[in-house]
């Protein structure tokens, strides 16, 4: 799950990280409030959308008057902000962030992510920050520090002075920058995220340190014991057949190819795409129907991968172990008569009751092509969509 930048600044400060002062509108009038209630002489309006590089997308400008506030405000609001992370449809914004401008002396990057390979935290850190912190990790990666923190020990004083002064933090301002680390790390912790992301860390003329931005992705996986963070979810930024895969119990990513893919178990899902991709095609979705699939599922998981119109046809990729071929094929048939299906399906199944889900599948007189393995599976839906 994501947020906000707002948001996340909300969650920073909770923590003890210095943030701009700023006020979330949702129309120019309310924009040009925030701004006399700000107070000075310039502020920034800001795109709150779902995606980072919305400074190069248009969706950040600096007003240097209560007019041009307003301008931008009419002019970023229900734009389609199209950024490096949206894809060429862009994202539509709702939504903005009016803050007061700051005294920007250097710009640094800074980061906590969970590290699967050495099963600590890895605290990154940037004497590079801004919009172009993508090209550095790509063309520098020398100039990413990177330091990795059990957490049972959490971030060390030590470890938080050995980034800031790695990225040339001035020595008067190392406590600021350890405190604002620090304070990263405990949110990161704190809220379950999975990233948590500070950049532009900003180093301000008066020697200060804060937060010029905030992004964070939240595992999905511990939702349920962190409600105050689940009320920070938008809806409008989220794709409407992933919201309603998820009321179901469904796994689904919506992706750009035209092959629709219904596997049990993500990593043979996964497995599934790359095979699709292999003969030739793209896979339309990732839709993991997990192990407790029931007809209703595999009938709704259906009509879901049917709403994308670039779908031409559907995979059904299945392992029986815990889930059973007789329940899945049971299920295929009663969701190829309820939807009308008109594209070609291919439905591979392997172990338990592997004979009877075949045999549901054959007696049901639907023109359903069958297949022994992934390779006759892909071969034959690739066929089938040409």
């Amino acid at each position: 799950m994501k947020i906000h930048e707002y948001q996340g600044k909300e969650l920073l400060k909770k923590f003890g990280v210095v943030v701009p002062r700023g006020v979330f509108c949702q129309s120019a009038d309310d924009a040009v409030k925030a701004a006399e209630s700000l107070g000075g002489k310039v502020w920034v309006v800001k795109a709150q959308i779902h995606a980072g590089g919305r400074g190069k997308g248009g969706g950040v400008k600096v007003a240097k008057s209560l007019d041009e506030v307003r301008q931008y405000a009419n002019q970023i609001l229900g734009m389609q902000l199209v950024t490096h992370q949206t894809g060429p449809e862009g994202q539509k914004v709702r939504r903005l962030l009016i803050e007061e401008g700051a005294d920007i002396k250097k710009e640094y990057y800074v980061a906590a992510l969970t590290d699967r390979a050495s099963q600590k935290v890895a605290m990154m850190a940037s004497s590079e920050g801004g919009m172009n912190i993508e090209e550095v990790a790509h063309s520098t990666p020398e100039k990413i520090l990177t330091v990795y923190i059990d957490p049972a020990d959490g971030l060390s004083d030590a470890q938080a002075t050995q980034l800031a002064t790695g990225i040339g933090v001035p020595a008067a301002s190392v406590a600021k920058a350890v405190a604002a680390l620090k304070g990263l790390y405990a949110c990161y912790m704190e809220t379950d995220a999975s990233l948590a992301e500070i950049n532009p860390l900003i180093l301000e003329g008066n020697g200060d340190i804060k937060a010029l931005d905030a992004k964070f992705n939240f595992d999905s996986n511990a939702l349920y014991r962190i409600p105050d963070i689940v009320a920070y979810r938008d809806l409008d930024e989220e794709d409407p057949n992933e919201i309603e895969a998820s009321e179901f119990g469904l796994a689904y990513i919506s992706l750009d190819g035209n092959i629709g893919c219904l596997v049990n178990g993500a990593g043979l899902a996964m497995a599934t795409m790359d095979t699709i991709k292999l003969f030739g095609a793209e896979p339309a979705n990732f839709l993991d129907v997990g192990g407790g699939a029931t007809t209703e599922k595999v009938t709704e998981a259906f009509k879901i991968m049917l709403k994308n119109s670039k779908v031409k046809g559907i995979l059904v990729n299945i392992f029986g172990g815990i889930m059973k071929c007789d329940t899945i094929a049971n299920g295929v048939v009663s969701a190829v008569r309820e939807t009308h299906l008109t594209v070609p399906l291919v439905v591979r199944m392997k172990g338990t009751n592997e004979e009877l889900g075949k045999q549901i599948l054959k007696d049901s007189g639907l023109p359903i092509i069958s297949a022994d393995s992934m390779a006759e599976a892909a071969t034959k839906i690739v066929a089938a969509i040409k």
